[in-house]
């Protein structure tokens, strides 16, 4: 049994048991991605170090971004029309199954009311898809731990600005700011974009014909394989640790999508022992 499957070998009723413990909610996997049923998500870290993270206790700096690489790269890639599926059962409203949240506003809307019209939510790379010019290629231009729901026209302003402090508040979502070469989100999701951010810079360095994404301390990055500002991306993630919903949503793209975890979630202090 592989090492990315051995956690989760329990019948479907104590999975779904388990999902309703948490509050969650077992929804059926889309049936174009042919995936095994939900497992419990309720993975502990003594369990992921014992299995899923072993090879990587012990390390710092660039072995342990080495060796996390490793294991997070043994994943199962989506098409990016399965994404929209895969974002409905990752970012379901706890209070709504019928539901998303979005990322940028905090928002529910409906999961039937995505698209690419004003009102609408779509998908929001939150490594900007033009930073290393992966598009929406199946790898990085579709890989959901950095994919998220959000509003169309928050979207768009967002576009693909750089991470940073500061600029003017969104009336259309309040607790954003942006200017002219920089977006900050709202405190409640700073650390989950930070996490993100650097998922992408471990798991993609330049061995699988795409870019060596990396995270560096500037803002205007343009076209470049780089998102900034590294230093304060390490402050938000500080700032706002992994919460429930983050941690659920790790679990569902481990269990049921991509068979890999966001080390970030599970350990977020990796990040100061790699940056």
């Amino acid at each position: 049994m592989s090492r990315r499957h051995s956690l989760y070998a329990r019948p479907l009723s104590a999975a779904v048991a388990a999902v309703a413990i948490l509050g969650g909610t077992a929804a059926a996997a889309p049936a174009d991605l042919a995936v095994p049923a939900p497992g419990p998500y309720t993975a502990t870290s003594a369990t992921l170090d014992d299995t899923y993270y072993q090879d990587a206790l012990g390390k710092t700096g660039a072995e342990l971004k080495t060796a996390l690489h490793t294991i997070i790269s043994d994943q199962t890639k989506l098409s990016y029309s399965q994404v929209w599926d895969a974002l409905k059962a990752t970012d379901e409203d706890p209070a709504n199954p019928s539901a998303v949240v979005l990322l940028y506003t905090g928002r529910s809307r409906s999961k039937n009311d995505n698209g690419g019209n004003p009102g609408q939510w779509n998908r929001e790379h939150v490594w900007a898809k033009s930073h290393g010019g992966f598009g929406t290629a199946r790898g990085p231009g579709t890989d959901i731990h950095h994919l998220r729901p959000e509003d169309v026209q928050v979207n768009s302003i967002r576009g693909n600005k750089d991470f940073d402090n500061g600029g003017s508040e969104l009336g259309s979502a309040p607790g954003n700011f942006t200017d002219g070469d920089s977006f900050e989100p709202r405190d409640a999701v700073k650390g989950d974009v930070a996490r993100m951010i650097l998922y992408m810079a471990v798991r993609y360095e330049g061995n699988d014909a795409f870019a060596d994404l990396e995270p560096n301390d500037r803002v205007n990055n343009g076209s470049t394989p780089w998102v900034g500002r590294l230093s304060v991306l390490k402050r938000w993630s500080q700032e706002d640790p992994p919460d429930a919903f983050e941690k659920r949503r790790n679990d569902v793209i481990f269990e049921r999508f991509q068979h890999n975890r966001n080390p970030f979630i599970d350990h977020p202090e990796w990040v100061g022992a790699i940056w």
